[in-house]
């Protein structure tokens, strides 16, 4: 049996047309033919993103521009906005890089509170802001113009938004809502092979990087806003993944971004009813809900290895159990990036027969 269809919360289920996007023949990444791929890249991306500014491409996860991201902004103290396991990880990340470091910790599941966020910075020190928009181990969708609003109401305080599960499921108004760097992988939403994260930094971010020391090579804002000008990235790019990434953004231009949104939306929609049939309780709070994926809670009596197992022996279907501290204690099922109404009911279908 061929490896199972992915409909778990990252990597996602890549096409074969996007894979033979990606067997284009190999270019140069110095000449004039990578110059005329960037480019073509930038409208797409910027509308995705919701911005006039850049869009750069770095080979690297996600975490890698996270990382970067801090080395290149903080100058006295960043506030961590933690509510599962990938933001929380962003504080220990902090940490460990020597920074002085505070957070705002709520229980997974539950959804970051803008107010908090408000006295917390009223405290006073913070110079940078880390929030996961979609929080990918609960299914949790923070809310990003309350949160965002807050943080810009402090001058001087930059907001580094992870967008990894929610970019091209949403709207993500980076302009708009003032963010200073917003952040996403391409193995999620995109649809992509992991190993490129694509990125956007503000004005006032860029200015501020522009003076901070020890920013290091491969993630400096201010290298790549040099090669940017010259359509171009400050080192090796993943070449083919570019490519993948440009058949991406057309298809995307051709369904229209509110029809991506609504498309996620009814797909989400569908698990959700799917395990409420069951009696799956859902495991982030009504109105915080991620539309890219669903964290349902396990029940006491539920053998979920064995229903993951019998879904991927039987049907060739493959779903994700809980990550971190609560595995075990919830599953995840995605709906993100290329998957129709028709896709989720085959999943929904082939679950159904193998709860019986």
């Amino acid at each position: 049996m061929s490896s199972p269809k992915l409909f778990a919360p990252g990597p996602v289920d890549v096409s074969p047309e996007t894979f033979a996007a990606m067997s284009h023949t190999m270019i140069g990444h110095r000449g004039s033919d990578f110059e005329e791929l960037y480019a073509s890249l930038q409208p797409g991306l910027k509308s995705v993103f919701g911005t006039s500014r850049p869009v750069f491409l770095s080979t690297s996860s996600a975490w890698g521009v996270m990382e970067g991201a801090l080395r290149n902004l903080v100058r006295g103290k960043v506030l961590c906005l933690c509510c599962g396991a990938f933001s929380d990880k962003w504080f220990d990340v902090a940490k460990k890089m020597g920074y002085e470091a505070d957070k705002i910790q709520v229980e997974w599941g539950e959804a970051i509170d803008p107010e908090a966020v408000k006295a917390k910075l009223e405290e006073g020190g913070f110079d940078t802001v880390t929030f996961i928009h979609s929080e990918t181990s609960t299914g949790v969708l923070n809310d990003l113009a309350g949160v965002a609003a807050v943080v810009k109401s402090f001058p001087d305080t930059m907001l580094i938004i992870d967008t990894v599960s929610s970019l091209s499921t949403v709207p993500i108004e980076m302009d708009a809502i003032g963010a200073d760097v917003v952040l996403a992988g391409v193995q999620k939403a995109l649809a992509l092979p992991p190993g490129l994260a694509v990125f956007a930094v503000s004005e006032a971010a860029m200015e501020r990087a522009k003076g901070t020391p020890n920013r290091g090579y491969y993630f400096d804002f201010v290298e790549f806003a040099k090669n940017d000008e010259k359509n171009n990235t400050p080192s090796t790019p993943c070449i083919a993944t570019l490519f993948g990434l440009q058949y991406i953004l057309g298809e995307i231009e051709k369904e229209g971004l509110e029809n991506r949104f609504a498309r996620h939306a009814e797909t989400n929609a569908m698990i959700h009813t799917w395990g409420a049939k069951h009696g799956f309780q859902l495991f982030a709070p009504e109105g915080r809900r991620s539309n890219a994926l669903t964290c349902f809670t396990t029940p006491a009596d539920f053998d979920l290895p064995a229903f993951i197992k019998t879904l991927k022996s039987k049907h060739n279907f493959l779903i994700n159990g809980g990550y971190g501290k609560i595995k075990g204690l919830t599953f995840r099922i995605s709906n993100m990036g290329n998957e129709t109404v028709a896709t989720m009911q085959e999943l929904i279908d082939a679950m159904d027969d193998v709860l019986g």
